[in-house]
């Protein structure tokens, strides 16, 4: 999920266990999520399932946020970053559901989950926050496994995998860019849920010119593949993203973030039990490294107390 929730915690709650419930739940969600981009590619054109699977998912968000009252059309200032923010998040999502088309859920879903890296670059580099050598050591772990992932021939389920890497990797990039533009913008201050529906509007649109350039709309439709897109939009996008930003609000997310490991992991055990993917032993080593680096690069400072 690109972005981050705006404005600043109140009221934080201890982490218990229903958080602990709840986040592994949300990252097992959004680990199953990868495999139901395969598997809906099978049936439609990926362009078609990109675009709808936002514009649905806009939809309830939308709904949901008349039902809550949650004001969206305040004069604020974020139009312009959320088009930007929505640019990028729409891309990043084109760029992975061509990816799927050409290489394993696996692969792609190690590829885009190294996204806190490229946040922890572009802040250094963009936002003047000093990358710390902690962070730099997990940042060089984590790529450790990324060229694994290169270097794995087993995984690679054909001769354009390596293209689907790539795009799966920029789309990381992007996702990335997508939490700088709303670190650094009144983004970071408007309601989470506005943020959202941004993305999720301007994400409808961005896929439409490309829709020719990828296929017939019409594939090989099933049950299974309508099922995976309606579980895309619906759950995932109207149910998982605002439940995430509740729990950001609601739990520190320090504590949260450290979690962040088991979305790759749990895609990448998924695509080798619901699709039968080879998993070699790089692709496990991988995901360890990058796990580790995610490990590394969340866990917070300590804070010495003064005395």
């Amino acid at each position: 999920m690109s972005g981050e929730a705006g404005g600043t915690a109140q009221g934080q709650v201890s982490f218990d266990g229903l958080a602990i419930a709840l986040v592994i739940f949300i990252m097992f969600c959004w680990g199953l999520n990868q495999v139901a981009i395969k598997i809906g590619n099978w049936g439609f054109n990926p362009m078609l399932m990109a675009s709808g699977r936002s514009a649905l998912g806009g939809l309830c968000v939308f709904l949901w946020c008349c039902w809550r009252r949650i004001p969206l059309f305040k004069r604020d200032d974020t139009l312009k970053p959320g088009l930007v923010a929505g640019m990028l998040f729409g891309t990043e999502f084109v760029l992975i559901f061509l990816a799927m088309d050409l290489t394993s859920v696996g692969r792609v879903t190690l590829m885009m989950n190294v996204m806190p890296f490229w946040v922890a670059i572009g802040s250094h580099f963009l936002l003047g926050e000093r990358m710390s050598v902690r962070a730099f050591i997990g940042m060089c772990i984590a790529f450790f496994g990324v060229f694994l992932v290169f270097s794995d021939h087993v995984s690679r389920p054909g001769p354009y995998a390596f293209y689907g890497d790539l795009l799966a990797l920029l789309s990381g990039v992007l996702w990335g860019l997508t939490t700088l533009v709303i670190k650094r913008t009144k983004l970071a201050c408007t309601a989470p849920e506005k943020t959202l529906l941004y993305q999720l509007v301007v994400a409808s649109l961005v896929p439409l010119p490309f829709i020719a350039l990828s296929g017939p709309l019409i594939r090989n439709p099933d049950i299974i593949s309508v099922s995976a897109f309606l579980f895309q939009a619906i759950f995932v996008v109207a149910f998982t993203y605002p439940l995430w930003f509740w729990m950001v609000r609601r739990y520190p997310a320090s504590k949260l973030s450290n979690f962040a490991f088991l979305t790759p992991a749990f895609g990448v055990l998924l695509s080798g039990i619901i699709l039968d993917e080879p998993l070699s032993w790089k692709i496990f080593a991988a995901l360890a490294l990058i796990g580790c680096g995610l490990l590394i690069i969340n866990k917070p400072a300590k804070v010495s107390s003064a005395r």
